[in-house]
């Protein structure tokens, strides 16, 4: 059977999470000792020299964007860490809070110094209240042993974490809108620039970043036999969390190597298709992935791989569709959750999720016209081009890459497949 790796997950189940000192004991915070005494250029170079990418969705170069951040000129710089993590089917970093919590919290002081920031904020999602008391027990006893506060470590450097909860708005994931949120504000995205690495939460320089993307960090800097650049294959190199939800035996979340094939993870890790029915669709990177058949199986897991195939890393999530749903009737589900959390401020996104859902219903009822799937179409490419967030925009990845995928489901009085 195809076994994960444990890189990020090297700690779960090894100290309790709920103290400081059993942490320690198995070498919990030298790597931010290691970090205060090192040239944040060099922790930055090494984060590039492994490639490591965004584990939010947008895959964007975490070394890059903490050397941007560093390069902002201004006071009391932030640090967020976007534990939100609504994307449906998505509960990796769950894994990461509950397992790891103190990992995360030395991930973000390794952070501040980077960039030079005096705060760091999480931003938890409302349905993981469950976890609350165990990061706020976690930020207060890294406090009470003078890793967060001032001058840690005796280095002169000030870093102190607040702890915020969503109340349960899917839009909060986009960074703008998470920053209203925390601000005492409706959750709603904003138009950019200025970036928000220019004037981000209470109009100061802010770094955001995924507990996934964070939690790396202090595992490289003492990654000593290089592990972690020795996974992965061609430019995605390591390793990553991943999700696995839906109509396989034994879904879960699990580190893999990159380059693991998509058969391996569902076949493997998640124990197959349910009484070894067909798959009739696979969605990668939450409701607003793209989908697959099952000709993708033997397509590694890799963000250049995938790319090719059609579909995404995005979120690490991959949620498997056996033959008993049906891809209209996935799509409807999927609209009815878009439909739900748009948050209605731009004309394409709350326009275009209503008559989306319109015509899907149509097609249920068998009334839809080749005019109305043309209409479809067109609403559906002008929201991922025209709306103001990436809600918007990634909406109807679902269904354009369906109506590639599956072109019979979209033929007026054909098969409802």
């Amino acid at each position: 059977m195809t076994e994960p790796v444990h890189f990020l997950t090297k700690n779960f189940g090894r100290y309790d999470t709920s103290s400081i000192g059993s942490y320690m004991s198995i070498g919990g915070f030298e790597a931010l000792r290691k970090a205060v005494n090192t040239d944040p250029k060099e922790i930055t170079d090494l984060i590039s020299s492994v490639k490591v990418r965004g584990r939010g969705g947008a895959e964007y170069e975490l070394g890059r964007k903490w050397s941007q951040a560093r390069a902002v000129v201004g006071e009391r710089k932030v640090v967020i860490c976007n534990a939100d993590e609504g994307e449906t089917t998505t509960f990796k970093d769950r894994e990461l809070i509950e397992h790891d919590p103190f990992n995360l919290i030395e991930a973000m002081i390794i952070a501040g110094y980077v960039v030079g920031a005096t705060d760091g904020y999480i931003y938890m999602r409302a349905e993981y209240a469950c976890f609350r008391p165990l990061l706020l027990n976690a930020i207060r006893q890294a406090k009470n042993y003078g890793f967060l506060g001032t001058n840690i470590l005796g280095k002169g450097f000030d870093f102190n974490i607040h702890l915020y909860s969503g109340a349960g708005a899917y839009v909060c994931g986009e960074g703008t809108a998470l920053i209203r949120s925390i601000e005492g504000k409706a959750g709603r995205p904003r138009m950019k620039p200025p970036f928000i690495k220019v004037s981000g939460v209470f109009a100061r320089p802010t770094c955001l970043n995924n507990v996934e993307s964070l939690s790396i960090v202090p595992h490289l800097l003492m990654d000593k036999e290089g592990f972690y650049a020795s996974c992965g294959q061609g430019d995605s190199i390591g390793t990553k969390m991943i999700s696995v939800a839906g109509n396989v035996n034994h879904p879960g979340a699990f580190e893999i190597p990159f380059g693991m094939t998509v058969r391996e993870i569902i076949y493997g890790l998640a124990g197959g298709v349910q009484r070894d029915r067909a798959i009739r669709l696979i969605q990668f990177g939450g409701a607003s992935g793209k989908v697959a058949d099952a000709s993708i199986l033997d397509t590694p897991y890799t963000y250049e791989d995938l790319r090719a195939a059609g579909v995404m890393v995005g979120s690490g999530a991959l949620l498997v569709i056996d033959e008993r749903t049906s891809v209209l009737d996935f799509l409807r589900m999927n609209q009815e959750f878009f439909s739900e959390e748009s948050c209605g401020q731009c004309t394409p996104c709350r326009e275009g999720n209503l008559h989306i859902k319109i015509i899907l219903d149509k097609m249920a009822a068998g009334t839809a016209t080749p005019t109305d799937i043309a209409i479809m179409a067109k609403i559906a490419r002008v929201m991922s081009m025209s709306s103001l967030c990436g809600l918007g925009e990634t909406a109807q990845n679902t269904l354009r890459s369906a109506m590639r995928v599956f072109p019979e489901v979209f033929e007026v009085g054909g098969p409802v497949a």
